[in-house]
């Protein structure tokens, strides 16, 4: 499968961001999906995770309460509505796609860059 993260941009603290990552193939659906954020000289971090049917999400708690995780099968879309952001929330965002919970992450898309500005 191939990811193709966007939704990015500039955005003062407080504000919200939607990011949409658009999936390739007729097999989404059978993925687990996740986000993942980076900033330079630290290591990439779990954000956000949602089942292949969608029923059950995960958040990392620094952002739990502020992001929602959620997926449109019919359109091989995963979204990460970002709410609340803060300057800690910039960084390179990163969509993810997995076959089984507990495996590894196979698929990564590009990135899309968020910046909160204080």
């Amino acid at each position: 499968v191939q990811l193709q993260a966007s939704g990015g941009g500039l955005v003062q603290a407080g504000g919200s961001l939607r990011l949409s990552c658009a999936a390739s193939g007729r097999t989404f659906s059978s993925y687990d999906m996740g986000w993942f954020r980076q900033t330079p000289g630290k290591e990439r971090e779990f954000v956000a995770a949602i089942t292949s049917r969608g029923s059950i999400t995960h958040y990392a708690e620094s952002v739990k309460g502020r992001f929602t995780c959620s997926r449109d099968n019919t359109k091989n879309t995963v979204y990460l509505q970002m709410n609340s952001l803060k300057p800690e929330d910039t960084a390179v965002y990163y969509c993810a796609a997995r076959h089984f919970a507990g495996t590894a992450y196979n698929y990564w898309g590009q990135g899309t860059q968020v910046t909160v500005s204080s």
